[in-house]
């Protein structure tokens, strides 16, 4: 249990969210995310753990959805770790942000991705539906009810699971970012932001209270925090 993060602080907003902020250094903000996501995000694992199982099962039919995509770098990497296994898989990201759709797009060079300035909301219009879904940072973004209606929009879209990923509340990592981020990211939001978010974000009891039935939290190292839900009932995750 945190001592100096014992409480979250929602009420902090990230420089990088304002409508104004220096588009430059946004743009640098979500160069850097495929980095420290590398280093710290656990996707291989997410990956081997949780989406490679359900999209073996689509014989060429797999499609995976992020929503709150920013800069779309988790969909680029997970691009390229079901091509390395040969699965033939769609992508779709979506953030109602047209700066990091733009950004999205200009990095995007897989003819089965497509990136779009939507909310969950309007893509459960439209009927739409793919085996996996997933978020990275979002959940700690969100009001309660925010997080809710994000749950249930994913519920009605994902045929098999849903893997949101995000930080868990800590003082070590909270210590540890704060020394050791503004060395390694330059002229980007991250350091400052990052800390945020850290401020925001959740403790495991914590986030499984605001989460519909159906949903559990699982720990995943280093301070990380996964809200899953298994559509078809099986629990594919391991260790």
């Amino acid at each position: 249990m945190p001592l100096f993060l014992s409480q979250r602080d929602p009420a902090l907003r990230e420089r990088m969210d304002e409508p104004d902020c220096e588009l430059s250094t946004l743009r640098n903000t979500y160069e850097q995310f495929g980095t420290i996501n590398k280093l710290l995000g656990g996707w291989s694992k997410i990956y081997r753990n949780w989406i490679r199982p359900a999209l073996r099962k689509k014989n060429g039919e797999a499609s995976v959805l992020d929503i709150g995509c920013g800069g779309g770098d988790i969909i680029r990497s997970l691009t390229t770790m079901t091509r390395g296994d040969g699965l033939d898989v769609s992508f779709t990201g979506i953030d109602p942000d047209l700066r990091a759709i733009d950004f999205s797009r200009e990095k995007n060079l897989d003819p089965y991705t497509d990136f779009f300035a939507r909310s969950s909301g309007d893509l459960v219009e439209t009927g739409q539906t793919f085996t996996v879904v997933i978020s990275n940072h979002l959940l700690h973004h969100l009001d309660d009810q925010e997080l809710l209606t994000v749950c249930r929009d994913a519920e009605k879209m994902a045929t098999d699971v849903i893997i949101f990923s995000d930080i868990e509340r800590s003082d070590i990592g909270y210590g540890c970012f704060r020394a050791v981020a503004p060395l390694l990211f330059k002229n980007s939001f991250i350091a400052e932001d990052g800390a945020l978010s850290i401020r925001r974000s959740y403790r495991a009891n914590e986030l499984q209270q605001k989460l519909p039935n159906g949903w559990s939290v699982h720990n995943q190292f280093p301070f990380r925090l996964l809200a899953t839900c298994n559509i078809n009932g099986n629990q594919n995750v391991s260790s």
